[in-house]
């Protein structure tokens, strides 16, 4: 069940198509029981915190790849030496880091769509990832608490400083 619901979050932030039956109503948010939103959150920000390390490891990948395609002579030739080792050893930790999370999700799709549009947004942040907004009207049918589980940084209010009011007559009532 957790491993469907952190799925289920990570999928409503894929791009969907007219022909799409189930379409998400808002990306990055989905409506759950208070009690399971407070236990899948550890496990959506786990992931996503494996990704954010999986993603400084693909980084610094890129140092040692070549544009070269595969097959030519010049990406055999970068393959036997000593470039395309050290392109390995530097992209080991991507590797298992995508493994990992797919052992946590158990959704190829899930992992695809974390990696290239989640974990780039969260990369500059140390955790915090998700939260939890309980809602005030219960669920119909058995009047459980209803929560919506959601990505921050999307739908976040900017904070402003209250203005003191300014009368056209400041210097006229003085």
């Amino acid at each position: 069940m957790f491993r469907n619901l952190a799925s289920a979050l990570f999928l409503t932030e894929r791009e969907t198509d007219a022909f799409d039956e189930n379409v998400p109503k808002v990306r990055g948010r989905i409506i759950t029981t208070v009690a399971k939103a407070k236990e899948i959150r550890p496990v959506i920000e786990r992931c996503v915190s494996i990704a954010c390390k999986g993603l400084a490891a693909e980084d610094a990948a890129k140092a040692f790849s070549t544009s070269a395609e595969r097959g030519t002579p010049a990406w055999k030739t970068w393959r036997e030496g000593d470039e395309w080792q050290s392109w390995n050893q530097a992209m080991a930790p991507a590797v298992a880091a995508r493994r990992q999370v797919l052992r946590l999700l158990g959704d190829k799709q899930a992992v695809r769509i974390l990696f290239e549009l989640v974990a780039p947004r969260f990369v500059d942040r140390n955790g915090g990832f998700t939260r939890v907004v309980k809602l005030a009207q219960p669920r119909l049918g058995d009047n459980g608490a209803r929560a919506i589980l959601e990505f921050v940084g999307v739908r976040d209010r900017a904070v402003q400083a209250p203005q003191a009011p300014k009368f056209e007559n400041d210097e006229a009532a003085k």
